[in-house]
């Protein structure tokens, strides 16, 4: 599995992760870049055969070690599970999940009714995103809402 991570400087040695579903604590020891990703040694593992059930499994990094990224730019995490409003105030519904597509992202609405509703994250839909009220506010284009 290659790196899913747009920080991959982050994973050096003498930083604390947390590998697989179980989150075991675990220190880098040395990194190494491969040709599909990294190749990593954790401290205290000093052969193969200690890693054989770490392979290929997630690593995870503390919320709060997380780089800050730029005004405007928010974490996946963040942002699902607002309450999306479009700018006359109307509750479109709860932003479900992302897609991930070369152009732009595209964000899942879905209504009560588990209603699909797509947003292009681009900003002439995406007006403001408030982290503390846990919403966003959009502007629905032309042809987004479909038939009425």
């Amino acid at each position: 599995m290659g790196l899913m991570t747009d920080f991959p400087e982050r994973l050096q040695p003498g930083v604390k992760v947390f590998v697989g579903e179980e989150h075991v604590e675990m220190d880098i020891e040395t990194r190494r870049e491969h040709t599909r990703g990294l190749l990593i040694r954790f401290g205290g593992h000093k052969t193969r055969e200690d890693v054989d059930g770490l392979r290929n499994r997630m690593v995870y990094v503390r919320a709060d070690d997380r780089p800050k990224l730029p005004e405007g730019e928010y974490y996946q995490h963040e942002i699902v599970g607002l309450t999306v409003m479009s700018e006359e105030g109307e509750k479109l519904g709860v932003l479900s999940d992302i897609l991930e597509t070369g152009a732009n992202n595209v964000y899942i609405v879905r209504d009560e009714d588990d209603n699909e509703l797509l947003l292009p994250a681009i900003d002439e839909v995406i007006l403001e995103i408030d982290l503390k009220k846990r919403t966003m506010k959009v502007h629905l284009l032309d042809g987004l809402r479909g038939a009425e």
